[in-house]
């Protein structure tokens, strides 16, 4: 399964941050994806196989 995801996509991940939200902004792209809060702004850095396997859906602004 190949996906393509790019700078600036929202997603949606399957468990919600403790801040309330399960909303995503995808801010770097590599081997491992780094992702930020929409509602606190915490980032997070996942490997890529990780995010993959935690996302739900990219949302469609």
């Amino acid at each position: 399964m190949i996906n393509n995801y790019k700078l600036g996509d929202k997603v949606i991940m399957k468990k919600g941050h403790p801040c309330g939200t399960n909303l995503w902004e995808i801010v770097r792209i590599g081997v491992d994806i780094k992702l930020k809060c929409i509602n606190c702004g915490r980032i997070v850095m996942l490997p890529r196989v990780e995010f993959n396997k935690k996302i739900k859906k990219v949302v469609e602004d």
